[in-house]
């Protein structure tokens, strides 16, 4: 037993490597999306993510984007504790039936100019979920969405390049 306890406490950690992403990209997106909300908005871009029902994958990459790789902040973007202080909801997991009601009286508390995001492939159609008595569907079952970020769940550069868009879109004059 000695042996073995010796053995693990000297052995390095058996973990895979963090993924690496391009500083220039991550800078590149933080020019353009702060620029786009300033237009847009005036100020940073709030947001406040509400779970309809997911299994917490989609959350866990949510979180990384307020690691120090992405670090949301510095891109004028930030969450909220209230969606009577947000313009973004990102909504994930499938809309459940208990869930439902929560979320359109989010939506309903939401200032105008207002978004939804549906994170993740259980919020754009139920993912997995589908079919189940519980699961109403995706998102759009309930609210109107604007932007659709697929993936299961998807990465942290994925969910930033969608709400780039997502403003860019917003910001330009109409007729263009």
């Amino acid at each position: 037993m000695w042996p073995r306890l010796a053995r693990s406490l000297f052995a390095t950690p058996l973990t895979d490597p963090p993924p690496v992403v391009p500083e220039e990209l991550v800078q590149a997106l933080a020019d353009r999306l702060e620029e786009s909300s300033q237009q847009r908005l005036g100020r940073s871009l709030s947001i406040r993510q509400v779970d309809a029902g997911s299994c917490n994958g989609c959350e866990l990459e949510i979180n990384a984007l307020n690691n120090v790789v992405h670090d949301l902040e510095r891109f004028g973007l930030r969450f909220v504790a209230s969606p009577r202080h947000a313009d973004v909801l990102l909504v994930t997991g499938p809309l459940t039936r208990n869930m439902r009601e929560a979320l359109e009286r989010t939506w309903a508390c939401t200032p105008d100019p207002k978004w939804i995001v549906a994170v993740g492939d259980c919020a754009v159609d139920g993912g997995v979920f589908k079919g189940s008595y519980a699961v109403e569907g995706g998102i759009g079952a309930a609210l109107p969405v604007d932007l659709v970020i697929p993936g299961c769940p998807p990465t942290p550069t994925q969910m930033l390049e969608g709400l780039l868009a997502l403003v860019e879109a917003q910001s330009r004059p109409a007729g263009r």
